[in-house]
């Protein structure tokens, strides 16, 4: 009898160790296929031969793809999401920021969430057997992901450069102008709640590599009001993130805006230097959801010289085709003048999307169609960005 539990005894723990590999290499990629769809059709969307032309022509950037969360080898085209090195080449992407994702509370909406809520990223991170540190700590889920792609970067360095200065944003342009394919990964977080409330891990989080910082995400953090918080849209800029603002001013680093409460909008506007990006969104005026900010506010933020990301899933834009974000450009130029229109796909960041990065040239198309000229298009579809970058970071 005891040899007869023993033998069912270790089965059960056999089958246990199978289930926990099928969902360790299966589960994440099950999500993920999940959260991310592309809605194009099966045919496609169709581009001219001029379009493809202007694209090729293009200097491309974006703000925000989320691709790092998925812990996928982003030098490997994928059959699933939106982004990685093999589709950008194929998209003629110059530069891609690449965010860092570490919390997500369960139940996650455009209202009112709480900072208390189960988080989401915990069972991805274990179910993803990333390190253990990573299990516990917001900071150690950004610098491992930071991690991947510097090694990426490492691994591959005519395909990926980590792009950290002015200097470096100069060289890739240089060299992709004399015939390179390399893609500039700006490296960012999204949200400030990796600091933990600590002013030192400002610095730590730029030693690995980040010049962008989300101040806030989908629920109120130590540095002020999330748009979706609690505090509502009076929960402005706390003193703890006045005093991270003021860090990142110092060291030069891009403050994004995505996701911040209107009060705290206002706050950083308010600081003298600040200059601050909205890096994914829609505009309110075109599309009035309650993930967009006012269109007042947008209009502010350009007026300190910052520029609007516009994304491409259907909640900002109110629609699944490129028209619909080619529409919402066309709102944003019209709001804030067309030097201060840029992308900001949120490619892989649990949304959809009418084109994965290698058909990046429909919404070229798209523009064209909506009646843009090549000069505008050049300047939503990289210019814009690339001046900021050049002049802030």
């Amino acid at each position: 009898m005891i040899r007869l539990i023993r033998r069912m005894f270790l089965w059960l723990l056999a089958l246990a160790i199978v289930a926990a590999i099928i969902v360790a290499v299966r589960g994440p990629a099950f999500v993920e296929s999940r959260l991310n769809p592309v809605t194009a059709p099966e045919a496609g969307w169709p581009v001219s031969a001029e379009a493809k032309a202007l694209h090729e022509r293009l200097v491309i950037g974006d703000w925000h793809s989320d691709a790092l969360l998925w812990d996928r080898d982003i030098l490997r085209r994928a059959d699933r999401g939106h982004t990685d090195i093999p589709r950008l080449f194929e998209g003629n992407v110059a530069l891609q920021v690449f965010t860092t994702v570490t919390k997500s509370p369960r139940g996650q909406n455009y209202s009112r969430n709480t900072a208390e809520a189960p988080d989401n990223i915990t069972p991805l991170f274990i179910g993803q057997l990333r390190p253990l540190a990573s299990w516990f700590s917001l900071k150690e889920r950004a610098l491992v992901q930071a991690a991947a792609l510097r090694r990426a970067a490492e691994r591959a360095p005519d395909e990926v450069m980590l792009i950290r200065s002015a200097e470096d944003l100069r060289a890739l342009l240089a060299a992709r102008k004399a015939g390179a394919r390399t893609v500039g990964a700006l490296l960012g977080s999204e949200g400030g709640h990796p600091l933990e409330g600590e002013i030192a891990n400002l610095q730590v989080l730029y030693g690995a590599g980040f010049r962008l910082l989300g101040l806030t995400h989908f629920f109120d953090n130590e540095l002020g009001g999330s748009l979706h918080g609690q505090g509502g849209p009076e929960s402005g800029l706390s003193d703890f993130g006045r005093e991270v603002v003021a860090g990142m001013i110092e060291r030069r680093m891009v403050i994004d805006l995505a996701h911040a409460s209107p009060q705290m909008v206002r706050d950083v506007l308010a600081i003298p230097g600040a200059r601050p990006v909205l890096s994914h969104t829609g505009v309110h005026g075109q599309c009035a959801t309650p993930r967009n900010l006012s269109d007042d506010l947008l209009q502010a933020i350009a007026r300190k010289g910052g520029v609007i990301g516009i994304g491409y899933w259907s909640d900002v834009v109110c629609g699944k085709t490129p028209a619909a974000i080619a529409q919402t450009i066309r709102a944003a130029i019209a709001l804030v003048g067309e030097d201060h229109v840029s992308l900001g796909s949120d490619y892989d960041g649990s949304v959809d999307a009418p084109f994965d990065v290698a058909h990046l040239s429909a919404l070229t198309q798209a523009l064209m169609d909506a009646g843009l000229s090549e000069d505008q298009i050049a300047k939503v579809m990289g210019g814009n960005m690339m001046r900021y970058l050049a002049e802030t970071l």
